[in-house]
């Protein structure tokens, strides 16, 4: 099982001082957050990204990711391509945060290059109602 499925962090998010609701404190894994279910990961994950764009003006595929896999430490190229393959949505195309049609395949995308594995659609999904219920 990959440490992102154990940690019910399918985004591998890294720890730091943002919490997060549904996040374990303090983690059992000393580089990476933990979550209480596989929905409240994927909830941090669109929380994420949404203030990727909200706070740094990152709207496209191309630029939240080399924020979230910088290529110093990944292939972040083959990473682009392949969740923007996955979601059809182009590297460069302005993406909504808000938008269910955008983040889902995104966010699943994002979940099958962290995990080696197929995300749990229904999970993400619960993940996305926990972060629009907090309009």
């Amino acid at each position: 099982m990959s440490r992102g499925l154990r940690n019910n962090n399918p985004g591998n998010i890294r720890r730091s001082r943002v919490r997060y609701q549904g996040e374990v404190r303090p983690s059992r894994d000393a580089d990476f957050k933990e979550f209480e279910t596989m929905a409240y990961g994927y909830r941090a994950m669109f929380v994420l990204l949404d203030t990727y764009s909200s706070r740094y003006g990152l709207h496209t595929i191309r630029s939240m990711l080399n924020r979230y896999a910088p290529p110093e430490e990944n292939l972040t190229e083959s990473y682009i391509r392949f969740v923007s393959d996955y979601s059809g949505i182009l590297p460069n195309e302005m993406v909504d945060t808000r938008s269910h049609s955008d983040m889902i395949p995104i966010v699943s995308a994002m979940s099958r290059i962290e995990n080696g594995i197929s995300a749990n659609l229904a999970d993400v999904e619960e993940g996305w109602r926990l972060f629009i219920d907090i309009e």
